[in-house]
């Protein structure tokens, strides 16, 4: 008695659909986990500038943690904007940083939702 094969033909003994579900659920984390990243990366950003704007005492360890990190999550950004008050400064190059990593973390969440076959 032999068996049919059908939709569900094994690959090396490995079940297409059990590949495909896998695929899908791999692409459903990744895409929770960059949507988590940016918006962390985001919000760390915003603190710096609330913290620099509310003038937190720079020599605390939360504030030069947070300092620390913005400055290498900026990217750059930290020059960008050049005006006279060191507050509008902060508030201008570490916000456009933080506006950048919220426009990638949604255009490379959609790109991964589109390959995942679904749409946010």
């Amino acid at each position: 008695m032999a068996e049919e094969v059908g939709s569900g033909a094994h690959e090396g003994g490995v079940r297409r659909a059990d590949v495909r579900r896998a695929w899908h659920r791999g692409l459903g984390v990744l895409t929770t986990v960059v949507r988590w990243f940016g918006t962390a990366v985001a919000a760390l950003l915003a603190v710096h500038v609330v913290l620099t704007i509310g003038n937190a005492n720079p020599d605390n360890g939360i504030t030069r943690f947070v300092a620390s990190w913005a400055d290498w999550l900026a990217l750059g950004f930290q020059d960008l904007f050049m005006p006279a008050d060191p507050k509008l400064e902060v508030l201008l190059n570490y916000g456009a940083a933080a506006l950048f990593w919220l426009i990638i973390t949604s255009l490379a969440t959609r790109i991964l939702s589109t390959l995942n076959g679904r749409s946010i």
